[in-house]
């Protein structure tokens, strides 16, 4: 952690995610529930990444930290009781700390004078933390609702389907639609073309600061 500074913090974080990524796929490739176990630590170490090595003001650190404890103490709370209760609260605090670390961390990044590789990597870190957080929004419609996406079946266990579910929000995303899971409620519709148009309002957005940062120089 000492490694981690203002130079290389969103490379760091950026690679914390994709850790995320890629342990969710092998939780589906592997047999077991050993990696699926693993998942949530991941998490929770993404988070104290991005605590440790992002700038943030006194008001987002404090609600950031007090998400991350909430976490903890929902994690400890499903591995032990296996709790439903849990399993929702988890999906909530994941999406709440996207959110915080999205909305205090966008304008260092989309908004800066100077473009440098780190940024520029955070960027991407910034559009991972998009594709993330709506997977957990569709996580939770399927909590509530079991046939709200078709293809994907409900689980008592969010990380059975953490790999599937970010698959169709980044799919969603980038307006991809390959068609091979679609919303199938009224909640879900509207969730998805509201991502569309994120991600294509975030696009926008990334190429006009590149552009203002090039101008500037």
């Amino acid at each position: 952690m000492r490694s981690i500074n203002e130079s290389n913090n969103f490379i760091f974080f950026t690679l914390s995610l994709i850790l995320i990524l890629i342990i969710g796929a092998l939780s589906r490739e592997l047999p077991g529930d050993d990696l699926d176990f693993l998942l949530k630590p991941v998490v929770l170490n993404s988070f104290v990444i991005c605590l440790i090595s992002m700038k943030f003001s006194k008001g987002w650190y404090i609600y950031l930290v007090s998400v991350s404890i909430m976490m903890l103490i929902a994690i400890v709370t499903h591995t032990f009781y296996d709790s439903g209760h849990a399993n929702v609260a988890m999906l909530v605090l994941m999406l709440a700390f996207f959110y915080g670390v999205f909305q205090s961390t966008a304008h260092q990044i989309l908004l800066s004078s100077e473009i440098d590789n780190n940024k520029l990597v955070g960027s991407i870190a910034l559009f991972l933390v998009m594709g993330l957080g709506w997977a957990a929004i569709y996580l939770l419609l399927i909590d509530f609702n079991p046939t709200a996406i078709n293809g994907i079946e409900h689980s008592d266990k969010w990380g059975s389907n953490f790999s599937v579910v970010t698959y169709f929000s980044f799919v969603t995303l980038t307006t991809l639609g390959y068609g091979d899971y679609s919303p199938n409620s009224p909640l879900a519709e509207v969730a998805v073309y509201l991502q569309a148009i994120t991600g294509v309002f975030y696009m926008a957005v990334v190429v006009s600061s590149l552009v203002s940062a090039k101008k500037g120089h």
